[in-house]
């Protein structure tokens, strides 16, 4: 047995149950194979524990596959097919029964109505990026294998990306914090970054010290920041959104705003005992030519 273990945030193991993949390479009492299950919630809290009351440790968002190692009173314990994340989910936003998806979300919040009318009271609210799989349309709306309707206006080909994945996280300006949010209801700083970049093509790791080595590459001392760099901090990252202010979802203002980089390194330095601690560039992203200076 390896004494080095996986990074248990993203490799599905506890000390009496393990999937089945990870025999020999981690400590359990049981190892089981996973069973893969559907989201069809806009948004279901993954937790450490068992507990409503837990602490949210991310989201599992609507039509994202959960492979589940275990359910239980009311909960399943597994992983996010995603971005790998691990967690407890409540199994009643759960179904059996994986839909391939045909379109995506393209608005930041979008209602999911019981009929094909936007009268109805909405069943839920579905954000940006939510996977769908549409079965059927009638005058302007769509209805998804899981149930409801969406009006098809705010429906994009799941194979659509904006590349410039600045000017997303710019229409996320004002959306409230949230710890372990991943949707346009609420995000953590990390959840905005993995959120932006998903919309661009690019998949990112869920936590910011996974997205401190995972996105990018190093930058030379002394390289001038740019429109898009990924700026890290302890426990915090943000998004240049030109070569003095950042973009970021952050618990100051309780929400994605724009603040001076050099406000928000003495406020972290403060607090933690270090500023930024790594700046990262996206070498394949593209940006706004007017609003990206030269090298």
């Amino acid at each position: 047995m390896n004494d080095a273990l996986p990074d248990p945030n993203v490799t599905p193991y506890r000390p009496d149950l393990a999937a089945v993949e990870l025999r020999g390479v981690v400590p359990a009492t049981r190892y089981v194979s996973g069973t893969p299950l559907l989201a069809t919630r806009g948004a279901l809290p993954v937790t450490g524990a068992p507990d409503a009351a837990a602490s949210r440790t991310s989201e599992l968002l609507f039509g994202e596959v959960f492979v589940a190692y275990e359910r239980r009173a009311g909960w399943a314990w597994g992983q996010i097919r995603t971005d790998g994340y691990v967690g407890y989910v409540p199994d009643d936003g759960l179904v059996d029964g994986v839909q391939e998806p045909t379109h995506k979300v393209a608005v930041l919040r979008a209602f999911l109505f019981p009929r094909p009318d936007l009268k109805a009271r909405p069943l839920d609210t579905l954000g940006l990026g939510a996977r769908v799989s549409v079965i059927d349309r009638v005058v302007g709306y769509a209805r998804l294998a899981t149930g409801g309707w969406l009006s098809e206006s705010v429906l994009a080909p799941l194979d659509a990306v904006e590349p410039d994945f600045l000017a997303t996280a710019e229409r996320l300006l004002g959306v409230p914090y949230l710890w372990g949010g991943r949707s346009p209801a609420g995000l953590d700083c990390s959840g905005l970054v993995q959120l932006v970049l998903a919309e661009a093509g690019v998949p990112a790791p869920r936590d910011s010290y996974m997205q401190a080595t995972a996105l990018g590459g190093p930058m030379a001392a002394g390289t001038a920041l740019r429109r898009g760099d990924l700026v890290f901090f302890p426990k915090h990252v943000g998004l240049m959104a030109d070569a003095a202010a950042l973009l970021h979802a952050n618990a100051t203002r309780m929400a994605v705003s724009l603040d001076p980089l050099a406000d928000v390194a003495a406020r972290v330095e403060a607090a933690e005992g270090r500023g930024v601690t790594a700046v990262r560039r996206l070498v394949h992203r593209t940006l706004s030519r007017a609003a990206e200076p030269g090298p």
